[in-house]
């Protein structure tokens, strides 16, 4: 197989240089070129024809947020990774590239790392992002209805959604969330792979677009329908009964799959507490997070749903999920929110 090129785009001497020897040591990655701006880049593309880009979000002249935006008009099927800081502005600006368009994103080293511990932390975070892009994490293709051998749970009654979302998460969010009514009858925890920043102002972003109540998880809050918490980077969040009802636990505890949150831990939790009351959603995102939790909940009598790999930016966690044999049902992006009111309708009849 062909190595992976990648143009680098960065207005910084000091960051184009650490991004290219990160991934010149890279196995089955290659750097095609690089640019200083948006301008250039754009100049570019069609000379060094890239299999995917990494793009600063601040520059001068084009800056970053631009140059996707031109991006996505010529060439709509071209991966773009953002590279963002660690700030409120960069967490901001980053959540708006997803929003345009752009498919993941990565944090630049804080102020004062060593060269080499930047050097390993793009190597850490940015290559398996790059392959699994690029590749589109591979795999035979499954058809909307995944027969298993435990029939849809459909005679319990559903008492929480729990969703786990990584990669192209945020969009695949926001196109379910807010399409859910006012009355929505049971509580939502979602797992969305995120920094410390991210999760909160992804919370405020859904919030806005949606008539559900949805903010970041809050220790001890008690669980009530038609709210939507989702977890805080670097903290897991389980539920547990309590007195005065199920109520929200934060933790950081070890990271699980190489993440904290993640999605194993809520959904573990959630078939322990709920039993076959749990409806479970996996959605596009990179790695394997949620197939031991999913596990869990089909274990427990509860039913987990896949979004499907056409509508997938990457398929990695839902098909390591209907892999293992842990889905009921696999459906596209657009029939989502059906299939959550449909479930969730017919366990009340």
């Amino acid at each position: 197989m062909l190595p992976v090129r990648v143009l680098v785009v960065d207005d910084s001497v000091v960051a184009r240089k650490l991004l290219c020897e990160a991934l010149a040591s890279s196995p089955g990655i290659t750097v095609a070129g690089t640019a200083s701006g948006g301008a250039i880049a754009l100049a570019k593309i069609p000379q060094l024809n890239p299999d995917i880009i990494t793009l600063d979000i601040e520059m001068p002249g084009l800056d970053g947020i631009q140059t996707l935006a031109e991006i996505r008009k010529r060439y709509p099927k071209l991966p773009v990774i953002m590279c963002s800081t660690l700030t409120e502005r960069g967490a901001a600006i980053t959540l708006e590239a997803l929003s345009l368009g752009a498919s993941d994103y990565i944090s630049k080293p804080c102020n004062g790392a060593s060269p080499a511990a930047s050097l390993e932390q793009f190597r850490q975070e940015l290559s398996p992002k790059i392959l699994s892009l690029v590749l589109h994490s591979g795999g035979a293709a499954w058809p909307s209805r995944v027969p298993t051998a435990r029939k849809e749970p459909v005679s319990q009654r559903v008492a929480i959604l729990v969703i786990g979302a990584s990669t192209g998460g945020p969009n695949a969010l926001a196109a379910v969330v807010p399409q859910l009514s006012v009355d929505f009858p049971v509580p939502i925890v979602i797992v969305q792979h995120m920094p410390p920043l991210f999760t909160r102002l992804l919370a405020q972003r859904l919030n806005s677009a949606s008539p559900l109540d949805v903010r970041e998880a809050e220790d001890g809050k008690i669980l009530q329908p038609g709210q939507v918490w989702i977890a805080p980077g670097d903290y897991h969040v389980t539920v547990a009964q309590k007195e005065s009802g199920v109520a929200l636990q934060l933790n950081q505890g070890p990271l699980e799959n190489g993440c904290r949150p993640a999605v194993d831990v809520l959904f573990r939790s959630a078939a322990r507490v709920y039993g076959a009351s749990v409806l479970g959603l996996v959605m596009t995102g990179m790695g394997s997070d949620g197939v031991r939790g999913a596990r869990h909940i089909r274990e427990a009598g509860g039913g987990v749903m896949v979004q499907d790999q056409v509508s997938s930016v990457v398929w990695g966690m839902p098909g390591a999920v209907c892999s293992a044999g842990a889905a009921d049902s696999v459906c596209p992006l657009a029939e989502i929110k059906s299939e959550i009111l449909r479930r969730v309708a017919d366990s009340r009849v």
